[in-house]
């Protein structure tokens, strides 16, 4: 069986679950969210406690086993405490600021980017003195959160060289020698 899969979920207080067909519904303090999963995986309740059942040890069905055990979880935990992702903004000049779900960030091209981050996402950007700035999101929607993230990270990926570039907070940055002195 699944590491994953074969681990029981259990529903904290305050956490509503519901399951109609092959949808599962999960409401909570921070929100709503919906899956809908393979009608062959079946999902056994008993009071406070989830578990994801296969019907058989096909491939398919070993592979779907863990991972809508894995997606329900994240549900369960992104409406109860929600998830939180910070970039860095690594590079002389490097700026960001936000203005409601607008994000604008110069990144040492010759223009500005202003991305329009979905209202589920909040936005925070902190500029400290002698500090990189750093852009806080956090959402109760963990696909979303990680989507807005790379799409941020990709405008200016981090460069082996310098380290320039948009980072996770966090983050490990292999670094490169530069060109060896001249040939002889």
């Amino acid at each position: 069986m699944s590491r994953v899969g074969k681990s029981p979920i259990t529903i904290p207080a305050g956490v509503e679950l519901s399951i109609a067909g092959n949808v599962v519904t999960v409401k909570g303090k921070l929100g709503t969210l919906t899956q809908e999963i393979n009608p062959e995986i079946s999902l056994e309740r008993e009071g406070d406690v989830l578990t994801v059942v296969r019907p058989s040890d096909h491939k398919d069905h070993r592979a779907q086993h863990g991972l809508y055990r894995a997606l329900i979880q994240n549900m369960i935990v992104g409406v109860s405490q929600g998830f939180a992702k910070n970039l860095e903004l690594v590079g002389v000049g490097y700026r960001a600021s936000h203005q409601g779900q607008n994000l604008e960030l110069s990144l040492g091209y010759s223009h500005i980017f202003v991305l329009q981050v979905p209202n589920e996402v909040k936005l925070n950007t902190v500029s400290e003195k002698g500090k990189n700035p750093i852009v806080e999101l956090a959402s109760f929607d963990k696909q979303l959160l990680g989507a807005v993230a790379s799409k941020i990270r990709s405008l200016r990926k981090p460069e082996p060289f310098k380290g320039k570039g948009v980072r996770y907070v966090g983050e490990i940055v292999r670094r490169k020698a530069g060109k060896s002195g001249a040939k002889k």
